[in-house]
């Protein structure tokens, strides 16, 4: 059972995939046969195994008949993040050299500013719902570039194209700290009816993945693992739930409408849950919940000990990266017999190595590094791939930890956004998991900037929750919190205030964004908005 046709044949009208807002539902038949058409049009304009499309789209019911159009065709798809600017989005268009493109009329005002010189591998343009009246600019197909959706699929046929194969997702890295990068993995060469380890099979043994699971998928699904987690639902013959953008009191709702088994979700998502009043929180019945997972950012530990006071000790976590060489896992039991901790390794061995790549024993900290998990690359840049891998086939996601007796791994931070203060290294992650626990703070960032005297200082910039004002007491206030509870040199020198800190709905944040504005600001007499404080001594 690896893909919808499989489902198809023996549940033809089972969900496969219901929109949490809409309502608007796909069965199983429906997907096997539009993402059949999917694949017809791909060999229609010669898209072979191994060759390249990209998909750039909001969450809607479409997104995956193109997925799966894609993925039984043999080919790679990029899934793009859908609130990039044109420029971002026809940089990884044309860097993965996509033969086709597929968008929606909800991104026109993007895609209008994308022209053909800038991505000229693409050699058709597909958009949904190109006659959705006043959102679907004019300007869009003044030159005739675009073709409708349903139009050009629904002249498909709708059997299986007669050379069906795995393909598989190329994503991009956020690019945090310059262009982002295609993540390329080797095409699994098994039939399309067996199970990929990478693709699924392993869902069933780790989650309880199979064909009477409702998954909840709250992210954009874009994003790696909301992709990846998705379409092992369909693998397995489940019911896939998407919102079409998350909030907190709504997911709560969608999770006792559906009565949701699975989810995945970001901390900044638990967050917002626990951040709920009590009121809301408690109105919507969450016990269909069989497994809560969550990764793809550090958890502050009171956060997850309050999911898991919650909703039970339901919430797996797992550590891993679109690279796919290799992965932990961590359930709640083990969690809370050491808290803080991403697991012991799943796939491939953990290795914590010093700058000169010799391995580290437990308990001392310095890069993280799988080796046996998997092959990847970086997509036409050797020298980033290069620049990731030790000898022994050991290969970095850029991570920062260390491993205790037991073999459990605990990540410190980034190691790009590690803070070098008077020659000593401070890890932002242990100061946000302090402030993100004050009642005020909704989210946070801390971040170096420059000091003539220390190199770097710790700077913090919070979003506050609704209906709190920032003011100077408040920043001392914070600053006296994080004082109370780690040492003194590593808290932050001055707090600001952001209305909304430029995270993306996945979780990740762009840091470099907040600290590029300071890098100039400091370059102009360190001038910077907000409301800032200092402490005394």
């Amino acid at each position: 059972m690896a893909y919808p046709g499989t489902h198809a044949a023996v549940r033809p009208d089972h969900p496969a995939i219901v929109m949490a807002g809409s309502g608007e539902v796909r069965t199983y038949r429906e997907l096997d046969e539009a993402s059949s058409r999917v694949a017809h049009l791909l060999r229609a304009e010669g898209v072979q195994r191994g060759d390249h499309i990209a998909l750039f789209m909001e969450n809607q019911v479409r997104f995956m008949e193109i997925v799966w159009g894609a993925l039984r065709s043999g080919v790679y798809i990029t899934a793009v993040n859908s609130f990039l600017a044109a420029d971002e989005a026809a940089y990884i268009i044309d860097n993965c050299d996509a033969t086709m493109l597929f968008t929606s009329a909800a991104r026109t005002g993007v895609v209008d500013a994308i022209t053909s010189d800038d991505c000229p591998s693409v050699r058709r343009w597909i958009m949904s719902d190109l006659d959705a009246g006043p959102e679907a600019s004019t300007a869009t197909n003044t030159a005739g570039r675009w073709e409708d959706y349903d139009t050009v699929v629904a002249a498909e046929p709708i059997e299986p194209i007669g050379d069906q194969s795995h393909g598989i997702q190329m994503l991009y890295s956020s690019g945090t700290t310059g262009r982002p990068k295609g993540v390329k993995r080797p095409l699994p060469e098994i039939p399309i009816d067996e199970m990929d380890l990478r693709t699924g099979s392993y869902f069933a043994a780790q989650y309880g993945y199979g064909p009477d699971m409702v998954y909840l998928s709250p992210a954009p699904m874009y994003h790696a693992a909301p992709l990846a987690f998705s379409t092992a639902v369909h693998r397995h013959g489940g019911t896939l739930v998407i919102m079409e953008r998350f909030d907190a009191d709504q997911c709560l709702a969608a999770i006792e409408r559906h009565e949701v088994t699975h989810a995945q979700f970001v901390p900044t998502m638990f967050v917002r849950m626990l951040k709920l009043d009590d009121a809301q929180r408690t109105r919507h019945d969450t016990s269909s919940l069989q497994v809560a997972i969550h990764a793809a950012a550090p958890c502050p530990i009171p956060v997850k000990q309050r999911m898991i006071e919650w909703w039970g000790p339901i919430i797996a976590e797992y550590y891993a990266g679109s690279e796919g060489n290799g992965s932990t896992f961590i359930t709640s039991e083990e969690w809370l017999a050491h808290p803080g901790s991403v697991g012991r390794p799943r796939r491939g061995m953990v290795h914590i190595c010093d700058d000169e790549g010799n391995d580290l024993p437990p308990g001392e900290t310095g890069a993280v590094y799988f080796s046996g998990g998997g092959t990847y690359e970086y997509y036409k840049d050797p020298a980033k791939t290069a620049g990731a891998a030790l000898s022994n086939g050991r290969t970095t996601l850029g991570d920062i930890g260390h491993l205790d007796d037991d073999g459990y791994l605990y990540l410190t931070d980034r190691k790009a956004h590690m803070i070098i203060s008077g020659g000593v290294n401070i890890y932002p992650q242990e100061i946000e998991n302090v402030l993100i626990e004050h009642p005020s703070v909704g989210d946070v960032a801390v971040f170096g900037i420059p000091n003539a005297e220390m190199g770097e200082e710790v700077k913090a910039a919070i979003e506050l929750i609704d209906g709190i004002e920032p003011s100077q007491a408040l920043a001392e206030e914070l600053i006296a919190f994080t004082r109370q509870q780690i040492a003194h040199y590593k808290c932050p020198k001055s707090i600001d205030f952001e209305d909304q800190l430029p995270r993306l709905p996945t979780g990740k944040l762009y840091k470099r964004l907040l600290r590029d504005r300071y890098l100039e600001a400091a370059a102009a007499d360190g001038l910077a908005a907000g409301v800032s404080a200092t402490p005394a001594g």
